[in-house]
């Protein structure tokens, strides 16, 4: 079966995945960390795509991200994945390939799931068992939008700007909304959406895309909006 051609629309958020070859350690130590993030904050800059929200984990990195051209996703997404790997070998010594293929990603409705996409990316730690809050990992965006670090490479979606009319608001009400935790639901399919190189979002959006790509946008009929907690996002 041929491959589909990736779904990505410029000024749209994606919700990013790239892991390890065989689930192998991307990562080995704070330097190589850190050399990830030189990486999103130069070509994000670069390529003109907009980085949202991050987790960096031992052996898959996951990202929320818009980008402001057609192709600037791939281009971001390459640069980084090549400029990385080569450092990465000759730090360590190694030779050949550390992805396993290419990145995986799916677009996510704004309005519905970009809130919902940002906890799942903050809570990925807690859900691989590392830490018991998400504030343990210092390797994730979820710092910076709680206002405990600034990493002036980040673009805040306004989204986030809407939760409240002053920073300390805003983080206070994302800070709540991660704590809160995500439905099992909202989860897989933000999962699954990623690693189908599927849409996610209500009949209405899913419907609107297909004017805007001739790509197929999801693995079947949509079904019914997913249910949100009272809170709004999770």
């Amino acid at each position: 079966m041929a491959r589909l051609p990736r779904l990505s629309l410029a000024g749209m958020p994606h919700h990013v995945i790239l892991r390890g070859n065989n689930r192998q350690r991307i990562m080995e130590d704070d330097n190589d960390r850190q050399m990830m993030l030189g990486l999103f904050a130069h070509h994000a800059r670069d390529k003109r795509v907009a980085v949202h929200a991050y987790v960096l984990m031992d052996n898959h990195v996951h990202l929320l991200l818009t980008p402001e051209v057609e192709g600037g996703m791939s281009r971001f997404m390459q640069s980084v994945g090549r400029a990385y790997v080569k450092r990465f070998n000759e730090r360590w010594g190694r030779s050949g390939t550390l992805w396993e293929g290419r990145f995986r990603s799916g677009l996510v409705q704004t309005e519905r799931h970009l809130l919902t996409c940002m906890a799942y990316i903050d809570l990925n730690p807690v859900r691989a068992g590392m830490v018991s809050r998400p504030g343990d990992w210092p390797w994730s965006s979820h710092h910076h939008f709680v206002g405990l670090r600034t990493q002036p490479w980040l673009t805040p979606h306004p989204v986030y700007w809407e939760l409240g009319n002053t920073p300390f608001a805003r983080e206070q009400a994302y800070e709540r909304m991660v704590s809160a935790g995500l439905l099992p639901g909202q989860v897989q399919s933000l999962t699954d959406a990623a690693f189908k190189g599927m849409a996610l979002g209500d009949p209405e959006f899913l419907e609107g895309l297909k004017g805007k790509t001739p790509r197929r946008v999801t693995s079947g009929k949509p079904g019914r909006p997913m249910q949100q907690r009272q809170n709004g996002e999770n």
